[in-house]
């Protein structure tokens, strides 16, 4: 898997699913909002699935690092 997230969205991506899964404690408390696990491990590994099927790379460093 190559890395396809850059480093900013990563940022983003880890603290917009902190806030929804929040949401499972203070705010909706719906089950649903644990879906922001997926924003949490598609910024912590640098991978989306998404944009890998679609071709898309936010990430500006071209040598193509492999995500472990």
């Amino acid at each position: 898997m190559k890395r396809n997230i850059g480093g900013i969205e990563r940022i983003v991506r880890v603290v917009v699913g902190a806030i929804i899964i929040s949401l499972a404690f203070w705010g909706l408390k719906t089950p649903w909002a644990y879906l922001g696990i997926i924003p949490i491990a598609t910024g912590l590994s640098g991978w989306c699935p998404p944009y890998a099927l679609l071709g898309i790379s936010t990430c500006k460093d071209k040598s193509n690092k492999q995500v472990s």
